[in-house]
Protein backbone atom coordinates (compact mmCIF):
# COMPACT_ATOMS: atom_id res chain seq x y z
CA UNK A 1 0.00 0.00 0.00
CA UNK A 2 1.30 3.45 -0.88
CA UNK A 3 2.25 5.76 1.97
CA UNK A 4 0.27 8.86 2.78
CA UNK A 5 2.09 12.05 1.77
CA UNK A 6 1.65 15.22 3.78
CA UNK A 7 2.09 18.67 2.20
CA UNK A 8 1.83 21.93 4.09
CA UNK A 9 -0.35 24.46 2.27
CA UNK A 10 -1.36 28.07 2.65
CA UNK A 11 -4.59 29.59 1.40
CA UNK A 12 -4.30 31.89 -1.60
CA UNK A 13 -5.81 35.31 -1.01
CA UNK A 14 -5.62 36.22 -4.70
CA UNK A 15 -6.05 34.12 -7.84
CA UNK A 16 -5.25 34.81 -11.46
CA UNK A 17 -2.18 34.75 -13.69
CA UNK A 18 -0.46 37.68 -12.03
CA UNK A 19 -0.87 36.29 -8.52
CA UNK A 20 0.26 32.84 -9.68
CA UNK A 21 3.40 34.23 -11.31
CA UNK A 22 4.25 36.09 -8.12
CA UNK A 23 3.89 32.89 -6.10
CA UNK A 24 6.16 30.97 -8.47
CA UNK A 25 8.84 33.67 -8.21
CA UNK A 26 8.77 33.06 -4.46
CA UNK A 27 9.25 29.31 -4.86
CA UNK A 28 5.59 28.45 -4.35
CA UNK A 29 3.25 26.39 -6.55
CA UNK A 30 -0.45 27.33 -6.94
CA UNK A 31 -2.93 24.50 -6.36
CA UNK A 32 -6.65 23.91 -6.03
CA UNK A 33 -8.59 21.40 -3.91
CA UNK A 34 -12.05 20.46 -5.16
CA UNK A 35 -14.73 17.79 -4.80
CA UNK A 36 -17.25 16.41 -2.27
CA UNK A 37 -19.75 19.08 -3.30
CA UNK A 38 -17.70 21.75 -1.55
CA UNK A 39 -16.37 25.03 -2.85
CA UNK A 40 -12.90 24.74 -4.41
CA UNK A 41 -10.09 25.89 -2.15
CA UNK A 42 -7.15 27.76 -3.71
CA UNK A 43 -3.85 27.09 -1.94
CA UNK A 44 -0.13 27.22 -2.62
CA UNK A 45 2.65 24.76 -1.78
CA UNK A 46 6.40 24.96 -1.33
CA UNK A 47 7.97 23.93 -4.64
CA UNK A 48 10.93 22.09 -3.11
CA UNK A 49 8.70 19.94 -0.91
CA UNK A 50 6.36 19.23 -3.82
CA UNK A 51 9.28 18.21 -6.03
CA UNK A 52 10.47 15.77 -3.35
CA UNK A 53 7.00 14.22 -3.28
CA UNK A 54 6.90 13.99 -7.08
CA UNK A 55 10.27 12.23 -7.11
CA UNK A 56 8.90 9.33 -5.06
CA UNK A 57 7.47 7.96 -8.30
CA UNK A 58 4.06 7.20 -6.78
CA UNK A 59 2.73 10.69 -6.11
CA UNK A 60 -0.23 10.31 -8.46
CA UNK A 61 -1.48 7.12 -6.78
CA UNK A 62 -0.96 8.22 -3.17
CA UNK A 63 -3.30 9.79 -0.69
CA UNK A 64 -1.99 13.32 -0.04
CA UNK A 65 -2.92 15.33 3.03
CA UNK A 66 -2.95 18.95 1.83
CA UNK A 67 -3.44 21.53 4.54
CA UNK A 68 -5.28 18.95 6.64
CA UNK A 69 -7.57 17.73 3.83
CA UNK A 70 -7.41 14.18 2.51
CA UNK A 71 -6.95 14.31 -1.26
CA UNK A 72 -5.86 12.42 -4.34
CA UNK A 73 -3.68 14.21 -6.93
CA UNK A 74 -5.52 14.46 -10.25
CA UNK A 75 -3.23 16.61 -12.39
CA UNK A 76 0.18 18.29 -12.24
CA UNK A 77 1.04 20.93 -14.85
CA UNK A 78 4.70 21.49 -15.70
CA UNK A 79 6.49 24.37 -17.40
CA UNK A 80 7.21 23.35 -21.02
CA UNK A 81 10.84 24.51 -20.88
CA UNK A 82 12.03 24.14 -17.28
CA UNK A 83 9.80 21.17 -16.31
CA UNK A 84 9.10 22.87 -13.00
CA UNK A 85 5.63 22.19 -11.54
CA UNK A 86 3.39 25.22 -12.06
CA UNK A 87 -0.01 24.00 -10.85
CA UNK A 88 -1.59 21.02 -9.07
CA UNK A 89 -5.18 19.81 -8.87
CA UNK A 90 -6.27 17.76 -5.83
CA UNK A 91 -9.55 15.86 -5.41
CA UNK A 92 -11.05 15.68 -1.91
CA UNK A 93 -11.76 12.13 -0.80
CA UNK A 94 -12.98 10.34 2.29
CA UNK A 95 -10.90 7.82 4.20
CA UNK A 96 -12.56 4.91 2.38
CA UNK A 97 -13.65 6.58 -0.84
CA UNK A 98 -13.54 4.30 -3.88
CA UNK A 99 -11.08 5.87 -6.34
CA UNK A 100 -9.64 5.10 -9.77
CA UNK A 101 -5.85 5.31 -9.93
CA UNK A 102 -3.13 4.36 -12.42
CA UNK A 103 -0.74 1.94 -10.71
CA UNK A 104 2.72 1.17 -12.20
CA UNK A 105 3.47 -2.39 -13.36
CA UNK A 106 6.73 -4.07 -12.32
CA UNK A 107 7.96 -7.30 -13.93
CA UNK A 108 10.11 -9.80 -12.02
CA UNK A 109 11.80 -13.20 -12.53
CA UNK A 110 13.16 -12.51 -16.02
CA UNK A 111 15.99 -14.96 -15.26
CA UNK A 112 13.38 -17.69 -14.83
CA UNK A 113 11.61 -17.00 -18.12
CA UNK A 114 12.86 -19.55 -20.70
CA UNK A 115 11.69 -17.40 -23.59
CA UNK A 116 13.94 -14.56 -22.41
CA UNK A 117 16.80 -16.46 -20.77
CA UNK A 118 17.33 -19.17 -23.40
CA UNK A 119 15.37 -17.93 -26.38
CA UNK A 120 16.67 -14.34 -26.22
CA UNK A 121 13.08 -13.14 -26.42
CA UNK A 122 12.16 -9.53 -25.73
CA UNK A 123 9.55 -8.38 -23.24
CA UNK A 124 7.22 -6.06 -25.15
CA UNK A 125 5.25 -4.05 -22.57
CA UNK A 126 1.99 -2.62 -23.87
CA UNK A 127 0.78 -1.20 -20.55
CA UNK A 128 3.23 0.29 -18.06
CA UNK A 129 0.34 1.19 -15.76
CA UNK A 130 -2.98 -0.43 -14.91
CA UNK A 131 -5.97 1.64 -13.88
CA UNK A 132 -7.51 0.14 -10.76
CA UNK A 133 -10.66 0.85 -8.80
CA UNK A 134 -9.70 0.58 -5.13
CA UNK A 135 -10.44 1.81 -1.64
CA UNK A 136 -8.49 5.02 -0.98
CA UNK A 137 -7.05 3.40 2.14
CA UNK A 138 -5.63 0.45 0.17
CA UNK A 139 -4.02 1.96 -2.93
CA UNK A 140 -1.10 -0.27 -3.99
CA UNK A 141 2.26 1.29 -4.82
CA UNK A 142 2.79 -1.09 -7.75
CA UNK A 143 1.51 -4.26 -9.39
CA UNK A 144 4.12 -7.04 -9.55
CA UNK A 145 3.94 -9.57 -12.38
CA UNK A 146 6.20 -12.64 -12.44
CA UNK A 147 7.65 -13.81 -15.76
CA UNK A 148 8.59 -17.22 -14.36
CA UNK A 149 8.06 -19.99 -16.93
CA UNK A 150 7.10 -17.61 -19.73
CA UNK A 151 8.01 -18.60 -23.29
CA UNK A 152 8.29 -16.69 -26.58
CA UNK A 153 4.81 -15.99 -27.84
CA UNK A 154 3.23 -15.82 -24.38
CA UNK A 155 0.92 -12.89 -23.73
CA UNK A 156 0.15 -11.66 -20.22
CA UNK A 157 -3.46 -10.51 -19.82
CA UNK A 158 -5.13 -8.73 -16.94
CA UNK A 159 -6.78 -12.06 -16.06
CA UNK A 160 -3.29 -13.48 -15.37
CA UNK A 161 -2.55 -10.84 -12.72
CA UNK A 162 -3.24 -11.30 -9.03
CA UNK A 163 -4.67 -7.93 -8.07
CA UNK A 164 -4.64 -6.74 -4.45
CA UNK A 165 -7.65 -7.70 -2.35
CA UNK A 166 -10.60 -5.44 -3.09
CA UNK A 167 -9.04 -3.98 -6.26
CA UNK A 168 -10.58 -4.39 -9.71
CA UNK A 169 -9.46 -3.28 -13.16
CA UNK A 170 -11.10 -0.07 -14.34
CA UNK A 171 -11.43 -1.66 -17.80
CA UNK A 172 -13.80 -4.55 -17.17
CA UNK A 173 -15.26 -5.22 -20.62
CA UNK A 174 -12.31 -7.15 -22.06
CA UNK A 175 -9.29 -9.22 -21.06
CA UNK A 176 -6.69 -6.68 -22.19
CA UNK A 177 -3.02 -7.50 -22.76
CA UNK A 178 -0.28 -6.04 -20.59
CA UNK A 179 2.86 -7.54 -22.15
CA UNK A 180 4.03 -10.11 -24.69
CA UNK A 181 7.31 -12.00 -25.06
CA UNK A 182 8.31 -11.62 -28.70
CA UNK A 183 11.10 -13.30 -30.70
CA UNK A 184 14.45 -11.54 -30.95
CA UNK A 185 14.86 -9.20 -33.89
CA UNK A 186 16.99 -10.86 -36.59
CA UNK A 187 18.38 -8.68 -39.41
CA UNK A 188 16.97 -9.71 -42.80
CA UNK A 189 18.76 -9.74 -46.17
CA UNK A 190 16.83 -6.59 -47.08
CA UNK A 191 18.09 -4.84 -43.91
CA UNK A 192 21.70 -5.73 -44.74
CA UNK A 193 21.32 -4.55 -48.35
CA UNK A 194 19.84 -1.25 -47.18
CA UNK A 195 22.70 -0.71 -44.71
CA UNK A 196 25.24 -1.43 -47.49
CA UNK A 197 23.52 1.05 -49.83
CA UNK A 198 23.51 3.75 -47.16
CA UNK A 199 27.20 3.18 -46.40
CA UNK A 200 28.06 3.32 -50.12
CA UNK A 201 26.13 6.56 -50.57
CA UNK A 202 27.84 8.14 -47.55
CA UNK A 203 31.25 7.09 -48.91
CA UNK A 204 30.48 8.62 -52.32
CA UNK A 205 29.40 11.88 -50.70
CA UNK A 206 32.62 12.02 -48.69
CA UNK A 207 34.74 11.46 -51.80
CA UNK A 208 32.84 14.15 -53.72
CA UNK A 209 33.31 16.63 -50.89
CA UNK A 210 37.05 15.91 -50.77
CA UNK A 211 37.36 16.50 -54.54
CA UNK A 212 35.71 19.95 -54.42
CA UNK A 213 38.11 22.96 -54.60
CA UNK A 214 38.69 24.80 -51.35
CA UNK A 215 37.17 28.29 -51.40
CA UNK A 216 39.90 29.60 -49.11
CA UNK A 217 42.60 28.43 -51.58
CA UNK A 218 40.81 30.26 -54.40
CA UNK A 219 40.78 33.45 -52.36
CA UNK A 220 44.54 33.15 -51.79
CA UNK A 221 45.13 32.78 -55.55
CA UNK A 222 43.15 35.94 -56.24
CA UNK A 223 45.19 37.88 -53.73
CA UNK A 224 48.44 36.65 -55.30
CA UNK A 225 47.37 37.73 -58.77
CA UNK A 226 46.40 41.16 -57.52
CA UNK A 227 49.80 41.59 -55.90
CA UNK A 228 51.56 40.50 -59.12
CA UNK A 229 49.72 43.16 -61.07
Amino acid sequence: MSDTITLAAETRDRVGKGASRALRRDGRVPAVIYGQNKEPTSVHLEEKVLMKALMTGHFMNSVVMVGGERTLPKDVAFHPVTDRPIHVDFLRIGEHTTVTVAVPVVFTDEEEAPGIKRGNGVLNITRHEIELVVDAADIPTEITISLKGREIGDTIHISDVNLPKGATAAIDDRDFAIATIVPPTVPTVEDEQLEAEVAEAQSAEAEAAAAEPNDDDNDDDKVSVQKKD
